[in-house]
């Protein structure tokens, strides 16, 4: 099949854009960990390693751990009244509440923008196949409004106590 070139360049200039924003992404979530762990060094005045919390969190000799992250995408659905929108926003958002109750997610959050990636989770699980069972409970995922792309990512074991600090700055829940 023959495609023409403008299209071409149409297709390759998506592509460059999609990499741009996952570059970005994987920089300010860097930016954002690293910021975080040096807003927490004073609670834990430069403490030296513990092996009690390394092996709570699931540490490995790097202080590191694997997660699957998921780029929540919008999806083929996004229709309904503003009220049915609300709701669904709320049953969503909800879901967040409940996973990281469970400890199943450590960090959740919607991107600044109107694109077509619309926020991230970061699951503390195992595998991809645990992670989509996950994302299949999220009642948007369920309404089509989102679509998730899994992807195993290695990172510092420290993410996994960012819930109970975030506990620490919210005044209200979300």
């Amino acid at each position: 099949m023959h495609i023409p070139s403008n299209q071409n360049r149409k297709l390759s200039m998506e592509l460059q854009k999609t990499r741009l924003v996952k570059a970005s992404f994987y920089l300010s979530l860097s930016v954002a960990v690293a910021i975080t762990l040096n807003l927490a060094t004073p609670l834990v005045a430069q403490a030296e390693y513990d092996d009690v919390l390394a092996a709570k969190v699931g540490a490995d000799e790097y202080g590191m751990k694997s997660y699957v992250m998921a780029f929540l995408k919008k999806g083929p659905n996004r229709s309904g009244t503003d009220e049915e929108r609300a709701r669904l926003q709320r049953a969503h958002l909800d879901n967040i509440g409940r996973l990281a109750k469970e400890g199943k997610l450590v960090l959740a959050g919607p991107f600044l923008h109107d694109g077509e990636l619309r926020g991230i989770y970061l699951f503390d699980v195992k595998t991809v196949e645990e992670a989509r069972e996950l994302t299949e409970s999220d009642p948007a995922v369920k309404a089509g409004s989102l679509v998730m792309e899994l992807v195993p990512w290695y990172g510092s074991a420290a993410i996994t106590q960012l819930p109970e600090l975030h506990e620490k700055f919210a005044k209200k829940p979300i």
